[in-house]
């Protein structure tokens, strides 16, 4: 049997309360103060149930249907089930006041809310539920009238402080009205003022800049007192000058411009600057005259009494005195320094320079030889190349380079006298330009100059070089050849000293090929470089038929490492244009050093070194050496090794001309020695019963501190 449906009303706005859809909204103090109900009863009765079942046939339970108005209708479902028990729904209530849309969520989300659980509880009605709501919704409309009676008098009093504040506003707007009517009027005020400050400003700014017009031509064109008194009575000094120069300026100003010119105050004042001039024109012309006049004197300084200008009409006289005075004085000058230089000028290539110059007669050779001692540095370039490079280096000084007692090459004398030519020239250039103004007047000046300058010139040149310089190369080739015949044809037991030291014919060629070198680093001429070949292979046969007059091959070696050694320290002068022929000498350097590093050790530990390098014994491992063979070199060398030692370093010490590569030869030679002890030392292990001679060994470590400390010495 189907159950009757049932209609719950809508939901308020209050989520804890709901109200039937008839009923008019109560507010929420009212229904929280209600008293509920004894009992709702909402379920209905069994007679009832009975009744509507009689008249419904017997069928299964319809599905939810969807009431016209929206509600949702829940059939076959008791409110008890929901929600415990706790309500029901009279006979009477009818479906259509009812809607149970969204009563599960409803009830489950008010399960808390104690009114609505007591009034279920209990079991009331609906109407009466509605009838409480409403009667207590009159009580308050009439609790609120009441107080809004009692409360009447406050609110006429709140209305009139209202109107008194609404006229209060109205006289403060009324003041604000006044406040920025006057503002306005201050506005305008302040706008005039600013008008008048920037028309005032302007003003004076146009009166600052014509004070300050004012004072510079006031400054301009008033000569002061101090002036005039200087220019009349004043001393001709560098004071004099400076008023010179201020009257001139002011003359100059009144010139420039025309209006300047046309000026009332300039009228009075310029007739007595020209009459300032006129005086000053005078007194200059007098001293200039006397002071040109007093150049003639030897000694006289003529630069510091160079001044200023002015005076068209003693123009000429003062021009034509000074050309005269200059020509003669500077012409006096250069001959006298000329005359001195040639006094300090040194004579460099004479014909016994030549190596091999009469070599069959005994006397000359011994002057020639004496000759190339005195002079080892004339193939030397020296200082010479670095003439071209110093240009703004001084000149010579006669009187102070006679107090030093040094020779100085023609290159040296040439530069100073075209040097002091030029200081002088641009001196005089700019003092005529400056004081004359005419270049037509330097020419006049330096006529005398330029002749003493080239008589010099013509005279010492043409001893120098050909008159024609096309001639000057087959010459030097000519020079080249005799010298480098020279070389083949002479007769080195005439030549040869009893020296290991390097020999001065070979410091010649080395300084005569590092010359050549860098005067053809930017030409780059390959006769030369071809002549310079030519010249390598006769020195190193020079050098070679030299070392041969030695008696021994160690002293050969020495003399030739020491040579080679001479000539890389030359060529390293000479920049990277010699690196070719460096790395050559070089090469013959490395193998002599070894070499005389080998006869070294032959010298001092002849056993060892024959012993441990011989391919019998030790390379190819033949035949067993026995202890017999072993022990004399061991014991031997224990007892002379450190004294052999001090023998190589004073020997190597005393011996190379070149403390450094004494020192790499003497490193290379006690390197050697140790590996070669070495060799031993591993000889004696591998031979039966060989370590009963270990206690004649001497250590590794041993030997390594003793060299080391001729390593530091050194």
């Amino acid at each position: 049997m189907s159950e009757r449906p049932i209609f719950l009303g809508h939901r308020t706005s209050d989520k804890k309360h709901f109200r039937h859809p008839l009923a008019s909204s109560p507010s929420r103090t009212s229904l929280l103060h209600s008293r509920p109900p004894d009992r709702l009863q909402l379920v209905p009765s069994r007679d009832h149930q009975q009744q509507v079942g009689a008249d419904r046939p017997s069928s299964p339970s319809p599905p939810p249907a969807t009431c016209s108005s929206g509600m949702v209708v829940v059939h076959g479902q008791r409110a008890e089930d929901s929600f415990g028990g706790f309500f029901s729904f009279d006979e009477d209530a009818a479906s259509e006041d009812m809607s149970l849309d969204g009563l599960d969520e409803e009830l489950e989300e008010h399960k808390d809310y104690d009114v609505l659980i007591s009034i279920l509880a209990n079991g009331e009605k609906q109407r009466d539920i509605a009838t409480l709501v409403e009667g207590n919704l009159g009580h308050a409309e009439q609790d609120l009238i009441q107080d809004y009676v009692e409360d009447s008098d406050n609110l006429v009093l709140l209305h009139d402080q209202i109107h008194d504040c609404d006229i209060i506003l109205s006289q403060i707007g009324s003041l604000l009205t006044g406040f920025q009517v006057h503002i306005g009027s201050i506005n305008s005020e302040l706008r005039s003022l600013q008008e008048r400050s920037l028309d005032i400003s302007v003003r004076l700014k146009n009166r600052k800049l014509v004070e300050t017009k004012l004072a510079k031509f006031v400054e301009e064109i008033v000569a002061p007192p101090s002036l005039v008194t200087v220019i009349i009575d004043g001393e001709i000094n560098d004071g004099y000058a400076k008023s010179l120069e201020i009257l001139s300026k002011k003359l100059r100003f009144s010139q420039v411009d025309p209006m300047i010119n046309a000026s009332n105050s300039l009228k009075d004042i310029k007739p007595e600057l020209e009459r300032l001039l006129e005086k000053a024109l005078c007194k200059v012309s007098d001293y200039l005259t006397e002071l040109f006049f007093s150049m003639r004197k030897p000694g006289t300084n003529i630069q510091i009494l160079q001044q200023n200008m002015h005076g068209s009409k003693v123009y000429t006289d003062v021009r034509a005195t000074y050309a005269d005075t200059m020509n003669k004085v500077l012409s006096a000058h250069f001959q006298v320094y000329i005359e001195a230089l040639e006094k300090l000028k040194l004579d460099i290539g004479v014909s016994s320079d030549l190596t091999g110059y009469d070599t069959n007669i005994i006397d000359l050779i011994s002057r020639g030889r004496e000759h190339l001692r005195n002079h080892r540095f004339m193939f030397s370039l020296g200082e010479r190349a670095s003439i071209l490079k110093e240009i703004d280096r001084p000149g010579l000084v006669p009187h102070i380079s006679e107090v030093n007692p040094v020779k100085y090459p023609y290159e040296v004398i040439f530069r100073s006298i075209q040097k002091l030519l030029m200081d002088t020239a641009s001196s005089e250039y700019l003092f005529i330009k400056a004081f004359f103004g005419e270049e037509s007047l330097f020419y006049q000046v330096f006529q005398g100059p330029f002749k003493v300058i080239n008589g010099h010139l013509d005279h010492t040149l043409r001893n120098y070089h050909d008159a024609v310089l096309i001639y000057l190369w087959p010459r030097f080739k000519t020079v080249f050849d005799m010298y480098l015949q020279s070389l083949y044809r002479c007769d080195t037991k005439l030549l040869w000293v009893d020296g290991s030291h390097p020999h001065h014919i070979v410091r010649c060629y080395v300084e005569f090929t590092a010359s050549l070198i860098q005067l053809n680093a930017e030409c780059g001429d390959g006769q030369l470089d071809m002549n310079l070949e030519r010249l390598r292979l006769a020195v190193d046969n020079l050098l070679g038929r030299l070392a041969e007059n030695f008696a021994n091959p160690k002293t050969q070696h020495l003399f030739l490492l020491n040579n080679y050694d001479m000539t890389i320290s030359v060529l390293k002068e000479a920049g990277d244009e010699a690196n070719k022929l460096q790395s050559y000498f070089e090469e013959k350097l490395e193998s002599n050093m070894i070499s005389f590093a080998d006869e070294l050790l032959m010298e001092h530990f002849k056993d060892l070194i024959k012993f441990v390098r011989s391919p019998e014994d030790l390379i190819l491992y033949t035949e067993c050496p026995s202890i017999a063979d072993v022990e004399p070199i061991v014991k031997n060398f224990a007892v002379t090794w450190k004294t052999a030692l001090e023998l190589m370093h004073n020997e190597v010490v005393t011996s190379c001309s070149n403390l450094l590569a004494g020192m790499e030869i003497l490193k290379a030679a006690m390197v050697q020695l140790l590996n070669d002890y070495n060799r031993l030392s591993e000889c004696v292990k591998i031979i039966p019963g060989g370590s009963t001679l270990n206690r004649n060994l001497v250590s590794i470590t041993s030997i390594s501190y003793e060299m080391r400390k001729y390593s530091i010495t050194l």
